[in-house]
């Protein structure tokens, strides 16, 4: 992980790599933002011009490198773009903070420590840039760099990330901004534990593999951990988690993690689907759409990032994280479509596809949390594709039993810079699931799939019990080129939003 330190030095006197400077887009050619006054004087006033000649505008994500002179302690200057200079009175966006921190160190992988100049106005903005380098630093590369073998000498690998960020202008002494940056380091430290475990091959996060990394994790920071095996599924009857993975010589587990804390008022519970392997089952998947699907298990990636960084921020509010981890593979011993599956709630599904098998799984887990009856549930999941044609591949649907939660969610998925939409739930869409032989089908219309998946997700959630549903299936895997901070493969998605949820409901902002 990269490092992150508020530095006392200088832009002028700090001894990096490199040195990363704003610059705005101005009406006239590119304007240098603040944060980088010493740099200007170090080009004689004149950095902005030399952008200009470079080509430079100011775009929002633009990366300019250029050599520094000789008042500088560095060897490069990097200019990132800010976009437009903001109206009177007004500051950057932190998401465009956030973006161009992330643009920056994507640019400065290979380099040991870079200095980031950006404007610091207040501590929100050092949580910003902060969090984009650190998530702009990301990479992976566990399975990279050859061995080495008789007679030649071992592969150097891929460049390593960023090493060291140091903030200039940010104040070490201040409390608020020494709490920015500590909460941002664990913030964007979770965010990368959840793309290490999307990016990591199916071959080696099987569900009992992920049930052991949740585990060591949970002991680590103080989280009480509980994990049913196969026999404890079967024996607790949950059929739909059995049902799923039953399939694979990889059988499910079911695994929750209990956060609380002495002074909570409140009691979140987050449910993730973790499929750690998707190929459609009997239903098996078209070819071409089986190379990505380590990914089916980000929801529960984001679900344990999230409790985690829950328990090291110490916050006010208990959470219980529940992983529903299964493997959905096509073999003799798989659920075929026209079976009945008895769920944990004592419910019937006929399963009709068996490529529709992120409802079941989370179906269960979802009636085991309610048992709790905790303030409000929220799952996240890579449910269906229906919502990354609804939506694109950058931007996360939320439905709810609740408007104003649903609302709340929304604003605070904006706050964090992680893009999502509130979707509806349709009463005349549950009828498309009827089913002549169950109580109810894993599967309705085609038209609207995303929001009957909700429908179908809303059947096991405990009565009276607020609930919303978040669904990742477009942002939870990059396979684009890289932009600002977010990087090829994984992305980490929600982790932010259910964070800043916690965090939310730890100081009584939401009811």
């Amino acid at each position: 992980m990269t490092a992150l330190t508020l530095s006392t030095a200088g832009a002028a006197t700090l001894r990096a790599d490199a040195l990363v400077v704003g610059v705005a887009k101005g009406p006239k050619g590119a304007i240098v933002a603040a944060g980088a006054e010493a740099v200007d004087k170090a080009f004689d006033g004149k950095l902005g011009g030399v952008l200009d000649a470079l080509g430079a505008s100011g775009a929002e994500g633009e990366v300019t490198k250029l050599p520094a002179p000789a008042g500088l302690k560095v060897p490069v200057v990097l200019a990132v773009g800010l976009g437009s200079v903001p109206e009177k009175d007004e500051s950057f966006d932190e998401e465009v903070l956030r973006r161009a921190a992330g643009a920056a160190a994507r640019a400065l992988h290979g380099s040991k420590k870079a200095g980031f100049a950006l404007p610091l106005e207040d501590a929100s903005a050092v949580t910003a840039v902060a969090e984009g380098a650190l998530l702009g630093a990301y990479s992976f590369t566990a399975y990279q760099g050859g061995e080495k073998k008789a007679g030649k000498e071992k592969d150097s690998g891929p460049k390593q990330p960023l090493a060291e960020v140091a903030l200039l202008g940010a104040k070490p002494r201040d409390k608020e901004h020494k709490a920015a940056a500590e909460r941002a380091t664990v913030v964007a430290t979770e965010v990368n534990v959840a793309r290490d475990l999307v990016n990591t091959p199916p071959n080696d996060l099987t569900p009992e593999a992920f049930a052991a990394v949740a585990s060591a994790a949970a002991k680590e920071n103080g989280i009480k951990v509980q994990v049913l095996d196969e026999k404890a599924l079967l024996k607790g009857g949950y059929g739909g988690i059995m049902g799923v993975g039953k399939g694979s010589e990889n059988l499910p587990r079911l695994v929750k993690l209990t956060y609380t804390h002495p002074k909570a008022e409140k009691t979140l519970a987050f449910v993730g689907k973790g499929i750690t392997y998707d190929s459609g089952g009997i239903s098996l998947k078209p070819a071409g759409h089986n190379e990505t699907m380590k990914c089916d298990m980000a929801g529960a990636a984001a679900v344990f990032a999230s409790v985690v960084a829950a328990a090291k921020l110490g916050l006010k509010v208990n959470v219980t994280g529940w992983l529903a981890l299964a493997e959905n593979m096509p073999s003799g011993s798989a659920t075929k479509p026209g079976d009945v599956l008895r769920m944990y709630s004592g419910k019937t599904v006929e399963v009709l596809n068996t490529d529709a098998e992120g409802r079941l799984v989370l179906g269960d887990a979802l009636t085991k949390a309610s048992e709790d009856a905790p303030d409000a549930i929220v799952d996240v999941a890579t449910l269906t594709g229906a919502m990354v044609l609804a939506l694109g591949d950058r931007t996360f649907g939320i439905m709810a039993n609740d408007d104003s939660f649903r609302t709340a969610i929304h604003e605070i998925a904006e706050e964090v810079g992680e893009s999502s939409w509130p979707m509806p739930l349709p009463a005349e869409l549950r009828k498309t699931m009827d089913s002549p032989t169950a109580d109810i089908a894993n599967m309705g219309v085609r038209m609207g799939g995303g929001l009957v998946a909700g429908l179908f997700l809303q059947e096991f959630v405990g009565e009276g019990i607020t609930w919303a549903h978040l669904d990742i299936a477009g942002p939870a895997f990059h396979e684009g080129a890289p932009h600002g901070y977010t990087p090829k493969g994984g992305t980490g998605s929600a982790v932010r939003t259910l964070v800043r949820l916690a965090e939310r409901t730890a100081t009584g902002d939401l009811g």
